[in-house]
């Protein structure tokens, strides 16, 4: 294996209708034959018979400009979204078809080990490209799972820590509920026993709520962030970085990866900033909490493209950096053997 792989899904590779509206990309309407969900354990490819359909190729890792579209080649441009998540009978989450292809590909060569916010039935909803995979990490790190099985061991040495480091759960919530009320708050949850969430409206939240809680939290050993919509927070012993070293640990010892080889990280999210920091080199898409507040890290590669589009990006630096060549079907390639997002700047 030349590379451990750890992408965060949802808004890096995975994207709602109006997540994936930053770039443009038309996704399809409910009813639409191409929204139909994919068949588990794999995405759903394009049908057979398009000649389009074809994966990219390693040399499409020179990075499009910022007018992508017309940089695509027209098959490109007429291939619809896939659906990659069903929710209450109709499609959620979608992926470009060009990004099915390459995380297809890029998982058939490499391990590749998602990375997600979401509890373990969450991520289960998802049919991603290239699976199933061997690792995954759910609850921000607060569940690893290997070959889609919970691992106990890692849980409960977790939850030492975050007894060790944090106040009790039920005591932030109690604490959380003194602050909020149905005037701005949609719902509130209790993810996986382990932390909290809000379901806001941004318009009608009161400006000081985030950084009063957070004053609050933080001597408690908690942290607190906010993705768009939604609100957590989440004991400091749990992060993704410490999954991440704990599954390359795993796949070092047990002789599947080189101890030198890098961990190439993407994320676009607070939540997402450990791992990238982590990383031996990282990527984060031009859209999201880490781009709007100019975060950035020494080295830190920013994609071009923002919206879903930013995936297919992502995926072309993951092979470069990996050293892995995807199917040369279609595209020419590209003369730069590393693609090179914009270094962050704002």
């Amino acid at each position: 294996m030349n590379a451990l792989i750890a992408t965060d899904l949802d808004r890096t590779m995975i994207y709602s209708r109006a997540a994936a509206a930053a770039g443009q990309a038309e996704l399809p309407t409910a009813g639409r034959a191409e929204s139909r969900p994919p068949t588990a354990g794999r995405a759903e490819l394009p049908t057979a018979g398009r000649a389009e359909s074809r994966p990219p190729t390693a040399g499409q890792a020179e990075l499009p400009t910022a007018g992508r579209a017309e940089s695509r080649p027209q098959t490109e441009q007429s291939r619809p979204p896939v659906c990659v998540e069903i929710y209450n009978d109709a499609p959620l989450s979608f992926m470009t078809a060009p990004a099915v292809d390459a995380l297809t590909a890029l998982a058939a060569r490499t391990d590749v080990v998602p990375v997600t916010t979401r509890t373990r039935a969450q991520f289960e909803r998802i049919a991603l490209p290239g699976g199933p995979f061997r690792y995954a990490v759910v609850s921000n790190g607060g569940r690893i799972l290997c070959d889609g099985d919970d691992d106990p061991v890692w849980r409960s040495g977790l939850d030492e820590r975050v007894r060790e480091r944090s106040v009790p759960l039920a005591e932030l919530h109690a604490d959380l509920l003194t602050r909020i009320d149905e005037s701005w708050v949609r719902s509130t949850r209790i993810a996986d026993d382990l932390f909290v969430y809000l379901v806001v409206d941004p318009d009608e939240q009161p400006a000081d709520f985030v950084p009063s809680w957070r004053e609050w939290c933080v001597p408690r050993g908690w942290t607190v962030s906010q993705q768009g919509r939604k609100i957590y927070a989440m004991p400091v012993a749990v992060t993704k970085s410490a999954a991440v070293a704990e599954v390359r640990r795993r796949l070092v010892g047990a002789g599947l990866l080189a101890a030198g080889s890098p961990v190439l990280a993407a994320g676009d999210g607070r939540l997402d900033a450990d791992l990238l920091e982590f990383a031996d080199h990282a990527i984060r898409p031009s859209h999201g909490e880490l781009h709007d507040a100019g975060w950035t890290i020494p080295g830190l590669s920013v994609t071009r493209s923002a919206g879903a589009a930013a995936a297919e990006e992502i995926l072309a630096w993951f092979a470069a950096h990996a050293s892995v060549e995807l199917p040369d079907d279609s595209a020419p390639v590209s003369t730069d053997p590393v693609p090179h997002p914009a270094f962050a700047e704002k």
